[in-house]
């Protein structure tokens, strides 16, 4: 009985053929060939042709927004930090024809090489005798590392036809909720300063569907939202679509809902610590756009 439960056990030449062809036929499916380099693994999720079930469209927001962190950890590490089994990354990394996570893995170290963290080797650590300084140091570490991002990656093309949007309307309104809507409120009132008419969509009362009921061609839109995306914004930035409002979007990666109803948009990823998100590097994008439409209204 034994000698046959091991047999039956053992997995036959027949089973992992099939499984391989099913690995083939899953990246077959997309369209691509397996991705050789970080880039071209981001020129696959970004085509918005890959359509991943619940946890593994978990696991590519995680990997959009953190190719550091997926390059450094263990298996384990990036797992708790994606919110999903260690299970999910490796049957992730199958889809696009990698034999587990480690070989994927290799992409995002491949493209940390030659280069460090920009904090790490060029600062003196400050003395840290409280938990609170602590926590503060780590605030303000997470907020140097999302604005050097931009410096990095930054989309001047989207900038640009994003200014071109908001100064040719009529009236600008201003949505984003939750985390995101600090960031709106004071796009929302530096706009008013400079003499900018917009409208704050802040959604008191539930009047949030009403206040974008009134939006017309002429006007436009712009949203901010970050993941995990379940905030009123899309429904709202939506009801603009539908009313033929330019609208530009500031957002995390390309899985946010508000890309496909965007005219032009921008990835902002900003880092966090300690389970807090920096918001600098949103507010810093925010800004340029604030100054950009004053310039060219005025210039």
């Amino acid at each position: 009985m034994s000698g046959r439960r091991g047999a039956a056990d053992k997995p036959s030449t027949h089973s992992l053929e099939t499984a391989a062809r099913k690995r083939s036929r899953s990246l077959a499916a997309l369209g691509y060939t397996k991705p050789q380099t970080y880039e071209e693994l981001r020129a696959v999720l970004s085509s918005g042709t890959v359509h991943f079930p619940k946890r593994l469209r978990q696991v590519a927001i995680y990997l959009w927004q953190h190719p550091s962190d997926v390059a450094l950890g263990t298996i384990a590490q990036v797992a708790a930090q994606a919110g999903v089994q260690p299970s999910t990354l490796v049957r992730f990394a199958q889809i696009f024809g990698y034999a587990g996570f480690s070989d994927f893995q290799s992409l995002f170290k491949d493209r940390m090489k030659g280069s460090w963290p920009e904090t790490q080797g060029s600062q003196e650590k400050m003395a840290e005798p409280t938990a609170d300084l602590h926590f503060l140091n780590g605030m303000v570490g997470a907020s140097q590392a999302s604005l050097s991002r931009i410096g990095n990656s930054f989309d001047i093309g989207a900038f640009e036809a994003m200014v071109d949007h908001l100064s040719a309307a009529d009236l600008i309104y201003v949505i984003g909720s939750k985390r995101a809507f600090p960031v709106t409120t004071y796009l929302s009132l530096t706009l008013s300063q400079q003499g900018v008419r917009n409208v704050l969509v802040d959604n008191v009362g539930s009047s949030a569907l009403d206040q974008v009921g009134c939006i017309t061609p002429s006007d436009a839109v712009l949203a901010v939202s970050f993941s995990p995306y379940n905030s009123i914004t899309p429904d709202l930035v939506a009801v603009a679509h539908e009313r033929k409002a330019r609208i530009v979007t500031i957002t995390d990666s390309t899985f946010s809902p508000l890309v496909r109803l965007s005219d032009t948009w921008l990835e902002v990823v900003e880092q966090d610590f300690g389970g807090f998100r920096s918001l600098a590097a949103s507010l810093a994008v925010g800004m340029a756009l604030v100054h950009g439409v004053v310039a060219r209204r005025t210039g």
